[in-house]
C-alpha cells in the first residue's frame, strides 16, 4: 500500500497521504514519496491543478514521535534528518509545481505536517481542523516551516506567540489569519475544491502558470530552502540529547 497515492483524473491530479491508521504521521518513505511524487508534477503543464488531501481522520499529525522513539539511539539522528530532510524536499517540490495547488484539509494538522499546508495556494478547512506546534511542549527544534514560512505569512508576532504558548489556531482563526482560504462543513470539501478547480479551468493557463512563477521568485525560493535547512540543522542538533529524549517520552505517555 502506497504511503501516497498519486491519482488523475481529467485535466487535475491529486496527493492523497495515505497513513490513516498513524493519522498520516510522518516517516522517511512517506515524505519521500511525497517528494517524488511531487517532483513528477513539475513538468505537467496539462494539469489544471493539483489536489493535496488525506485519508483518515487527520490530515496529519507531523512527525511521528513514537516511530523517532523506535529507532536505536544510534540510528534516530540519521532517522531524523530523513525526515525533515524528506519533508523539505517535498515543500520545496510543492512550491515549485507551475499549476496551483489545493489543499484539503481536515482534523489536527500538527508539527512539521504544517509545512504541507504552507506550501497550498488555496486552501479549505472543515470546523474540525486546527494547527498546533508542540515543540516547546516536547523539546524539539521547530521544522516543517514553522521559522522558515510561517512569520511571513502571519507576521512575525503572531508566529512567536502560536509558538512559544503552543497555542491551538482553530479553523475559523487560520481563516483570519489568511492560512485558509475557505471554511465549509467537512462533508462541502470536496465541492469546494472543485468549484475551485471549475474557475480555473476559465483561466488562461499560461497566466496562472506565469503568476505562480512571479510569486515564487528564484531568490525567496532559493532563502526558503536556506531556511529550511536551518531548521533541519537546529533539529538534529537537539534530537538525541536527554532533554529530548525525556519530552518524547512525556508527550507520548499523554
Amino acid at each position: 500500500m502506497s504511503l501516497v497515492r498519486l491519482e488523475f483524473a481529467q485535466d487535475y491530479a491529486t496527493l492523497t497521504l495515505n497513513r490513516p491508521q498513524r493519522h498520516n504521521s510522518l516517516i522517511p518513505d512517506l515524505v519521500e514519496t511525497l517528494a517524488a511524487h511531487a517532483e513528477s508534477l513539475a513538468g505537467r503543464s496539462d494539469l489544471v491543478a493539483v489536489l493535496l488531501q488525506a485519508e483518515g481522520p487527520s490530515f496529519s499529525t507531523g512527525g511521528d514521535v513514537a516511530g523517532c522513539v523506535e529507532q536505536p539511539r544510534i540510528e534516530r539522528r540519521d532517522y531524523a534528518d530523513r525526515v525533515v530532510g524528506g519533508l523539505n524536499r517535498a515543500i520545496l517540490a510543492l512550491l515549485d509545481l507551475p499549476m496551483p495547488l489545493l489543499g484539503r484539509a481536515h482534523g489536527p494538522i500538527t508539527g512539521g505536517s504544517l509545512g504541507l499546508l504552507l506550501a497550498c495556494d488555496l486552501v479549505a478547512v472543515s470546523e474540525r481542523t486546527f494547527l498546533q506546534s508542540y515543540y516547546v511542549d516536547v523539546g524539539f527544534s521547530p521544522d516543517g516551516g514553522w521559522c522558515a514560512l510561517l512569520p511571513a505569512r502571519i507576521g512575525e508576532a503572531k508566529a512567536r506567540e502560536i509558538q512559544l504558548l503552543n497555542q491551538r489556531v482553530l479553523a475559523d482563526q487560520m481563516l483570519s489569519l489568511g492560512l485558509a482560504q475557505a471554511l465549509v462543513d467537512e462533508v462541502a470539501l470536496d465541492g469546494t475544491l472543485h468549484t475551485w478547480l471549475r474557475d480555473l479551468r476559465y483561466k488562461q493557463r499560461l497566466g496562472v502558470m506565469a503568476t505562480k512563477r512571479g510569486l515564487m521568485p528564484p531568490q525567496r525560493r532559493a532563502s526558503i530552502a536556506a531556511a529550511l535547512e536551518a531548521e533541519k540543522a537546529a533539529f538534529l542538533d537537539m534530537i538525541d540529547r536527554p532533554e529530548t529524549e525525556a519530552g518524547m517520552a512525556r508527550f507520548l505517555k499523554r
